[in-house]
């Protein structure tokens, strides 16, 4: 059956993309003939290089971390099992503010006073302070294993998908666990988990203006310490809003080239 005009993709035009990027227009034409928004943008763009580390760090770690816990959650021992679905179903069920909070008011201290209680117990003089640890990479750690729960749950359901009649073969021509992960099941996963990552990917990016409440120095803390000093809040909110936007729609329109590329090379 025919499509109808209205439900047909080529009839769909992006008139939000349009409107979108309309409000990216005017707000570029106030940062160059305003020079309050030149000023801010001048000031919250010094928090871009520590965002983007923030998003780039923790999403490698998560996704190694999601990887290992999808691998496990996936493994005949059922030790491995239980202990995987343990730490994926208790860090989704909690909040990331509260995990950034915990991760980096809770857990960092008690890490570090048990990496003292282990040099002592080896016998050198060498001990770490808890402000050694920086907030910068305590909101990294909180972040990573945050998003790392999450980011399992897309591996598991890619590892899942890989055609068992494939891993059998392979079995048959002698290929060991690893080799078959290498080789078979994961370059097959990671062509269908890659559009989820990607959208993890940008999640993270948004949740990366969490780390403004520990006081680091990102577009969102930067926009929070001139806002509170000058009281011009929506001309700086209206900066960092566009910030954001910039990163995240961008990133989402590639991604959905990404994904009908895809979709047209598997035709």
């Amino acid at each position: 059956m025919a499509q109808s005009p209205r439900t047909s993709p080529k009839s769909d035009f992006p008139y939000w993309l349009l409107a979108a990027g309309g409000i990216a227009a005017y707000l570029l034409f106030q940062i160059s003939a305003d020079d309050t928004y030149r000023e801010i943008l001048a000031i919250t763009v010094k928090g871009l290089g520590v965002t983007v580390f923030v998003t780039l760090t923790a999403f490698a770690l998560a996704s190694l971390g999601g990887l290992a816990l999808a691998v496990g959650s996936l493994s005949r021992f059922i030790i491995l099992r239980q202990l995987s679905r343990f730490y994926i179903e208790i860090v989704r069920g909690v909040p990331v503010m509260v995990l950034l909070l915990y991760v980096a008011f809770v857990a960092s201290p008690a890490l570090v006073a048990a990496v003292n209680w282990v040099l002592e117990a080896i016998g050198t003089d060498v001990s770490i302070r808890s402000r050694d640890f920086s907030l910068l990479w305590r909101a990294i750690l909180a972040l990573s294993i945050g998003y790392s729960a999450f980011i399992a749950e897309v591996f598991r359901a890619g590892i899942q998908a890989v055609d068992k009649g494939q891993i059998e073969a392979a079995e048959a021509l002698g290929m060991g666990p690893w080799l078959r992960f290498r080789l078979i099941i994961f370059p097959q996963a990671l062509r269908t988990i890659l559009p989820p990552l990607g959208n993890d990917f940008i999640a993270l990016i948004k949740d990366s203006s969490l780390v403004s409440v520990l006081g680091v120095a990102d577009i969102t803390q930067l926009g929070k310490v001139y806002a509170a000093g000058s009281f011009r809040f929506f001309e700086t909110y209206n900066v960092v809003a566009l910030l954001y936007l910039l990163m995240t729609v961008t990133l989402s329109l590639a991604l959905r080239r990404f994904e009908a590329g895809k979709q047209y090379k598997d035709r």
